[in-house]
């Protein structure tokens, strides 16, 4: 943990500020060490340079849903080509001119490669936050980056006030027990003038995978231990990455194979993928014991509920939906 974090953090019990009291520090790290509140008893950990904000107790699908995207970050901690590309897609019409001098707050960090970017991009200050162990990644891939920051914490109840000017949230808020009061604990973080951006699953699109995918999900993937789930997603992610390669890549200079070919508009977009890259999309696909496919009139009336204004909400690949808007 940086100490300019410092400034940024207000005690999500008494709203006051945190004293720091370092027990080991490597450079412009505090790796170990205590935040005390300066209004309250409250105290959290720092721990491998993580500040820990952890509730005293989880719900069991937010433990459940934690764990499993912990194992796949941990375990698939590399960041790749296609993350900027990726991220540029979901936050479209954003562009990295807009998060020039801004304070950028990323719910939902994972492994760390949109705050990564986000610093790239010529953010003044970037916060990636996670409930998993994802941080532990976060923290090792953004660790040289001056003004990024990593915390473990429960988007729900997140220890800053509203010092952000770019909150962004990208695949996660459809996997929280409640979406839409996801939505609004983020909104409530930005400044008046400030951007929302999120980008969920979408119903529209996705009725295969709710009819086909989604049992074996709900009843097998999501429930066994982590490594089966990985073997068991071996196999589909051979056929993905065959079927990417023979018919959906030359898809994307052929309209006429592109029309005929079913979920054409995201599968041409992965066509390039790797074989990991595509592996770690089926895991992920299969490992959440949460997941929601949000129609369009959910995602307008969470940002109608949030207050937001100028919002503009488009359908991406015709499988998910992206929005953004000003607070």
């Amino acid at each position: 943990m940086k100490t300019s974090l410092l400034s940024l953090l207000s005690c999500r019990n008494c709203g006051q500020g945190f004293a720091l009291t370092s027990a080991a520090v490597d450079g412009d790290e505090v790796m170990e060490g205590n935040l005390a509140c300066q209004g309250c008893p409250s105290n959290f950990p720092i721990v491998r340079g993580v500040p820990r904000f952890l509730p005293a107790a989880l719900a069991a699908d937010k433990k459940a849903t934690a764990a499993a995207f912990g194992y796949e970050w941990t375990h698939y901690s590399e960041l790749t080509e296609a993350d900027r590309k990726e991220f540029l897609a979901w936050i479209t019409p954003l562009t990295p001119a807009d998060f020039k001098d801004q304070v950028v707050l990323d719910g939902g960090c994972g492994k760390g490669r949109h705050i990564f970017l986000a610093s790239e991009f010529g953010a003044k200050t970037v916060v990636g936050v996670d409930l998993s162990d994802a941080v532990e990644a976060a923290f090792a891939n953004t660790r040289g980056l001056p003004n990024v920051h990593v915390v473990q914490g429960d988007l729900l109840d997140l220890p800053f006030k509203n010092p952000f000017t770019l909150v962004y949230s990208i695949g996660v808020i459809h996997h929280l027990p409640d979406p839409k009061e996801g939505f609004l604990a983020l909104a409530r973080h930005v400044q008046p003038g400030g951007r929302i951006v999120t980008w969920v699953y979408g119903k529209e699109g996705n009725a295969w995978i709710e009819k086909f995918v989604d049992p074996v999900r709900k009843g097998l993937t999501s429930r066994a231990p982590k490594a089966v789930t990985k073997t068991l997603s071996f196999p589909p992610a051979v056929l993905l990455y065959a079927g990417l390669r023979l018919f959906y890549r030359p898809a994307r200079k052929r309209p006429w194979l592109k029309s005929a070919l079913p979920y054409s508009d995201y599968l041409c977009s992965i066509a390039d993928y790797t074989f990991a890259e595509n592996f770690w999309n089926v895991f992920d696909q299969l490992v959440a014991p949460t997941a929601f496919y949000v129609a369009q009139e959910e995602v307008v009336d969470w940002y109608r509920a949030g207050g937001v204004q100028q919002v503009v909400i488009e359908r991406h690949n015709g499988n998910s939906w992206r929005g953004t808007g000003v607070l």
